[in-house]
């Protein structure tokens, strides 16, 4: 009999990790536009979300590869069953 097979994206996960990085995002843009070295709201508009943008998106990928070895190290601490 096969065991069931443990699905890596849930609902909840996908909400979790929703929140987390719209709240890293927004850490992120207010960090980063105060360093814009501009008068132009626009441009720091711009420069900012863009920076944050691009911080965000490797946040969500350590996010996504820390959930994978989390999950694997919970598996093998298990045992084989």
């Amino acid at each position: 009999m096969q065991k069931p097979e443990d699905k890596l994206v849930t609902p909840a996960s996908l909400a979790v990790d929703a929140v987390l990085v719209i709240i890293f995002f927004i850490y992120m843009y207010s960090v980063v536009s105060t360093h814009v070295p501009s008068k132009d709201h626009r441009m720091i508009l711009f420069f900012g979300a863009s920076c944050a943008a691009c911080l965000t998106l490797v946040f969500w990928l350590a996010l996504q590869m820390f959930r994978v070895v989390v999950k694997v190290q919970r598996a093998e601490s298990r045992g084989p069953s």
